[in-house]
Order: structure tokens, then C-alpha cells, then sequence
């Protein structure tokens, strides 16, 4: 989760939050339950975090959303932005 959270930064790409989102909670849950179980439970402090920190709700909805898809085990793919650096 830390690679991705440091890619986003590093990448600073409009848009591209849900995929790095999705990225960062994505490789952990490949990690049998217990990388997916610290995925959930970091995700949803950082997301608690924000809200208290004046991130929007809309925002806050599409992260979530995108969280859950890669926690899932789904393609983190599906949120990435056009023309990001293949590098990501």
C-alpha cells in the first residue's frame, strides 16, 4: 500500500486516484486474508482520516468504491487514467 500511496504522489496525475486506490488494495489482498483484512482496515482509516481532514464525500464514495474493487481481486486497470506513465 505504501508503493502505491508513493506512486501517487510521485506521479501526480490528474485523475488517477481511484487507480492507485485500487492498485494499493489490490496487491495486498493477493496476500491470502490477512493482507487483505490490514488492506481493509488501512484503507478505512485513511478514508476516516480525510473526511475529518475536509476531503469530500463524493470523493470519499469514489475512493471507497475504487478500494473495495481492488480488494476484490478485480483489475485495478479498469480506474487507470489515459496517458499515465506506463511506469505506474
Amino acid at each position: 500500500m505504501w508503493h502505491a500511496y508513493s506512486d501517487t504522489r510521485e506521479a501526480n496525475w490528474r485523475g488517477s486516484d481511484q487507480y492507485f486506490c485500487a492498485l494499493g488494495n489490490y496487491n495486498p489482498a493477493q496476500r491470502e486474508s490477512g493482507g487483505a483484512w490490514a488492506a481493509e482496515k488501512i484503507s478505512n482509516a485513511r478514508e476516516a482520516f480525510q473526511r475529518c481532514t475536509g476531503h469530500g464525500a463524493e470523493d470519499s464514495r469514489a475512493d471507497q468504491f475504487a478500494t473495495k474493487w481492488g480488494q476484490s481481486g478485480k483489475d485495478p486497470n479498469f480506474f487507470r487514467p489515459k496517458g499515465l506513465p506506463r511506469k505506474y
